[in-house]
């Protein structure tokens, strides 16, 4: 994959950007809005949960070093061979790359991946106050589920979530 929107290519991602993607992942974290996860895994767990292909890390073609500007991935929602192409996503894109493009960059190219291998359902909880990640899934043509109230507690407090979800267009 070597996709290139405004300056941002995307790539598969790889062993070489664990310790960026893993920095994006807690700079997320610690925003408090992105997740309810309080530190970001060690890269062999981070690695073994995702699927292998689909993985993309959004690079700056400014920079000569591939700075890593965001990430996407995807995991099974289940091991139930019902569930067996429906997964749940997550994007993160670095705070100072934010406003360039990333975001739609990466959720476009994870779109593209998953509908290419099938997978009929992409889904995602995403915190209400996380107003820029619903605006981007919206332009992208997700739909609200649904909201589950209190459904976990963060940092001591009850937090709800907004379930998202996209269908493949080529799923009849």
């Amino acid at each position: 994959m070597n996709d290139t929107v405004s300056g941002v290519r995307i790539a598969a991602m790889g062993p070489a950007h664990a310790g960026q993607v893993l920095a994006i992942y807690q700079l997320g974290i610690d925003e408090g809005d992105a997740t309810f996860e309080t530190t970001a895994p060690a890269w062999q767990a981070f690695d073994a949960a995702k699927l292998p292909h689909h993985r993309l890390v959004a690079l700056d073609e400014r920079d000569e070093r591939d700075r890593v500007l965001g990430w996407a991935a995807v995991v099974p929602v289940s091991d139930r061979c019902a569930y067996a192409r429906v997964v749940e996503h997550s994007v993160y894109v670095h705070p100072g790359a934010r406003g360039r493009g990333v975001g739609p960059a990466l959720l476009t190219a994870l779109l593209d991946s998953t509908d290419a291998a099938g997978i009929w359902t992409v889904q995602s909880g995403i915190c209400p106050e996380n107003t820029a990640s619903l605006a981007l899934h919206r332009r992208a043509g997700f739909r609200v589920v649904g909201t589950r109230e209190r459904i976990g507690r963060h940092h001591g407090t009850w937090r709800d979530v907004v379930l998202v979800e996209r269908r493949s267009p080529g799923i009849t």
